[in-house]
């Protein structure tokens, strides 16, 4: 038996019509885009990334009536960040961001920084919250761009993005979201948030393949980045400098096209299936989770408290207990596949107070089982009693 509740690092099963979507193109299409001689395989592979542009455009809300030409298409959140904060950020400026960022976010960051961009980390609560107040302070001091978690990856500690993004609107602040938690499990809108640019991941949340992911640009801010990547585009290949025109801007090279199949396959998964059907459903488990955690003795939930606006992403310690043997005897004695460790986010577990040692992660998804949460449960009372 193995049951996966890991659904914080990828989501897992993905629905049938996402594997199918990706080996139909393989084996049906199969055409490069904009790089062929217009035949009915080329037209399929142009049509499959449009459709999958303005699906992306509608599902998260994107400027100009949806105009995907504003959907860049990238291999994963972290390209997605890289493009925003090395196309954007020049020396002289400054950047805020929170405590509870992702090392996509983090590092980038840290890397402006040491090529003369200043640097403003917002301390967040001990529950992992940022203070819209503390945002507003920093912003008001100057600053060029915010970037802040929508979600915790760590402690599934739900930002109130609203309040976050008024504030760096009054300040005039272009502000961009990191949606990788969020995107497919939380409703938002790049255009009502009036975000710079959110970036998203197509593998978690939205059920996609790894290896896809993009940014829902604001036209405006689009035009003051630089590409990351330059070279063919299929487009005005004439030239011998990087198209400025969308989407071309920011996509060199051949995209994912058999993962955008999939990515477009999943979102309609989840526009059929219903978004606050699975929030519902994840919610549920999550709490059921929550509340068994409770009862063990020993264990400490890091991060939000009972009723705080969460996600179910769970990461808790056992007094005297390594995270990460923990994780080895759920798998190997009860086929329970978690993640141990500091999750790629450093920072977050210093402001929750696991660092170095970390915790261990439990993340149920919409294909999990309350079975699932009664068989975790079990397993972890044993192993916190032996």
């Amino acid at each position: 038996m193995s049951i996966y509740l890991n659904n914080a690092a990828t989501t897992w099963p993905k629905p049938e019509t996402v594997p199918k979507s990706i080996y139909d193109f393989i084996v049906n299409r199969g055409a490069n885009v904009a790089r062929g001689s217009a035949s009915v395989r080329d037209i399929q592979s142009l049509d499959n990334v449009f459709s999958c542009r303005q699906k992306l455009a509608e599902f998260l809300g994107g400027y100009e009536k949806c105009d995907p030409r504003f959907i860049t298409l990238t291999s994963n959140i972290t390209e997605s960040i890289n493009i925003v904060v090395k196309g954007f950020l020049r020396p002289g400026m400054k950047a805020v961001t929170s405590s509870m960022e992702h090392n996509s976010v983090l590092r980038p960051l840290r890397r402006a920084e040491t090529e003369g961009v200043a640097l403003e980390i917002i301390p967040c609560s001990l529950k992992g919250y940022m203070d819209p107040a503390l945002l507003k302070k920093a912003v008001s001091d100057g600053a060029d761009i915010a970037i802040i978690n929508h979600c915790s990856n760590v402690s599934g500690s739900l930002q109130n993005i609203w309040d976050i993004a008024e504030v760096c609107r009054e300040s005039n602040v272009p502000i961009v979201v990191d949606c990788a938690q969020t995107a497919g499990i939380v409703k938002i809108s790049a255009k009502d948030l009036g975000a710079a640019a959110l970036c998203f991941t197509g593998h978690k949340g939205l059920f996609g393949p790894q290896g896809t992911g993009g940014i829902v640009w604001d036209p405006d801010f689009a035009k003051k980045c630089s590409p990351l990547i330059e070279g063919g585009t299929g487009s005005v290949s004439h030239e011998e400098y990087q198209p400025v025109q969308m989407p071309d801007k920011f996509e060199a090279g051949t995209p994912n096209l058999p993962g955008i199949a999939g990515l477009l396959a999943s979102v309609e998964w989840i526009e059929n299936e219903g978004i606050e059907k699975i929030r519902k459903h994840e919610d549920n488990l999550g709490r059921m989770l929550e509340e068994g955690l409770r009862k063990i003795d020993n264990l400490r939930i890091i991060g939000p408290g009972e009723g705080d606006p969460r996600l179910p992403v769970y990461s808790f310690n056992i007094k005297g207990k390594d995270n990460a043997r923990l994780a080895r005897d759920l798998s190997d004695i009860y086929g329970i596949e978690t993640r141990p460790g500091l999750h790629c986010a450093p920072l977050a577990h210093r402001t929750l107070g696991t660092f170095p040692e970390g915790a261990l992660r439990i993340s149920p998804g919409y294909f999990n089982t309350a079975d699932d949460i009664r068989h975790a449960l079990n397993a972890l009372t044993e192993l916190a009693k032996n």
